[in-house]
């Protein structure tokens, strides 16, 4: 039985992770989060908002109504969209989109490398 928990703390261990979640309100609205950076990634991934909502397990309508949070919080919008057509539309992100990627990433980086030695104290507490 010992073999077995050794090797489910192990395996435990190797799955264990701190992860930052760090948000951005205005107001009562979380204007940039873990959730609103991940979609503009699928968005910019994906060339569209049904497609970034699909690989993300979301409803369109909950994407959209992201984005339309996002671009309401900024002073440009971050995310663009064109109707359809010949090209059939899509949707892009803006040099401002690009930005709120590119800098919420940095500050998750700086902050875990700030951060490391408290980071792997807290984790040595877990099993």
């Amino acid at each position: 039985m010992a073999k077995t928990n050794a090797k489910t703390n192990e395996s435990t261990a190797s799955q264990t992770r701190f992860k930052f979640r760090a948000r951005v309100t205005v107001a009562d609205v979380v204007a940039i989060g873990p959730g609103k950076v991940s979609l503009l990634e699928a968005i910019r991934d994906h060339g569209s908002i049904t497609a970034a909502a699909r690989s993300m397990d979301m409803s369109y309508r909950r994407a959209w109504l992201l984005v339309q949070e996002l671009n309401k919080a900024m002073r440009s919008p971050a995310v663009v969209s064109e109707h359809g057509g010949e090209g059939r539309g899509g949707t892009t992100l803006t040099e401002e989109g690009e930005a709120v990627i590119r800098l919420y990433r940095q500050i998750e980086s700086i902050a875990a490398k700030a951060c490391k030695k408290e980071i792997d104290s807290l984790l040595a507490l877990l099993q």
